[in-house]
């Protein structure tokens, strides 16, 4: 059987509940990751179950449901160190208030795991954020013992809120991505075991990020299978001209002149096929999310083409040898 294609809501932030479920079902959807802050309030979701049933009702008039909520701007919030970027996704009452910030975002994601239970769900995507993405580069110099406070700073931060995930049943998965603590390979490798492999941490695959850093998204998912709770179908382009560089140039994304940019499924440099057969090797059944950004390409068109796409590529595992019909038995 086919996985459930859903919609990745952050990018569609400006449409109310209901005119975006309507837009998902033209589009083709199976369904929903729903956004915190944007789509579902998660104190309110986790303390008032009828705000949860209209939701799931105006859901079920489209024919869509939900398998994750996505908690990436509270996450961020969590672990990063305050600079005015941040204001935009707190309460703009907050704004300029770096504790406040991260006390609220602390509190947020507490309600996160109960919100996703009174919704059905069992998978929360998100980001982490971190103290030392600005020592990235190492220069000024960049000793151990300060990434290894990082570290350490992201797991106090984030043990009390895995317990409010395991007290409701529902695991974590960290886009692994630059801005966070787990941005390539072997930061997610010492994530997890900074974490000590606490089964409430996995991760939300998305093949995009790894891409432009020149890691390659199907040995990542290889290795790291047993921890990928979500997975997201994103694509993007590396363009290197001899100009632009990998780093952006501080080029506003969709620039034709940038070194790299996010594409529409299908229009980069993503191998989905290899990525399919690894799903199916290890019998992922979970979604396919569709995080579209494409600056260059009309996105109802980009995700009504991005839908069609991933229902294309996604085949199923064969359920026989290919060569069992000569085998002499």
């Amino acid at each position: 059987m086919a996985r459930p294609v859903t919609l990745m809501t952050a990018q569609w932030g400006d449409m109310d509940f209901e005119t975006l479920c309507k837009t998902a079902k033209e589009m083709g959807y199976d369904g929903l990751e729903i956004m915190c802050c944007s789509h579902i309030n998660p104190e309110r979701a986790a303390k008032d179950m009828e705000y949860c049933n209209s939701l799931k009702a105006t859901m079920d008039r489209y024919g869509l449901k939900t398998w994750a909520l996505a908690a990436h701007i509270v996450g961020q919030c969590v672990g990063d160190r305050w600079d005015p970027r941040l204001d935009n996704f707190a309460p703009a009452e907050l704004a300029g208030k770096p504790e406040e910030i991260r006390n609220w975002a602390v509190k947020t994601m507490k309600y996160v795991p109960q919100a996703a239970k009174n919704m059905g769900v069992d998978v929360v995507t998100g980001f982490m954020g971190s103290p030392i993405w600005a020592y990235w580069y190492s220069f000024p110099q960049t000793t151990e013992e300060m990434v290894d406070q990082g570290f350490r700073e992201i797991v106090d931060l984030w043990t009390p809120i895995f317990d409010e995930f395991d007290k409701y049943g529902v695991r974590f998965a960290l886009e692994v991505h630059p801005t966070e603590i787990a941005f390539d390979y072997y930061t997610a490798d010492r994530l997890l075991e900074e974490f000590d492999y606490r089964e409430t941490l996995g991760f939300n695959f998305d093949p995009s990020h790894l891409l432009w850093q020149g890691v390659n998204p199907t040995i990542f998912l290889r290795d790291f299978i047993d921890s990928v709770y979500h997975v997201h179908m994103k694509d993007a382009a590396v363009t290197l001209d001899g100009r632009a560089g990998i780093l952006g140039s501080f080029i506003t994304f969709g620039d034709t002149r940038r070194g790299w940019n996010f594409r529409s499924l299908g229009h980069g440099d993503v191998d989905f096929e290899e990525i399919i057969r690894e799903l199916n090797q290890y019998g992922y059944e979970g979604p396919l999310s569709v995080e579209w950004e494409d600056s260059g390409m009309e996105r109802i068109f980009g995700a009504t083409e991005a839908c069609d796409f991933v229902r294309k590529v996604d085949f199923a595992a064969s359920d026989v040898a290919f060569d069992k019909a000569i085998a002499n038995d």
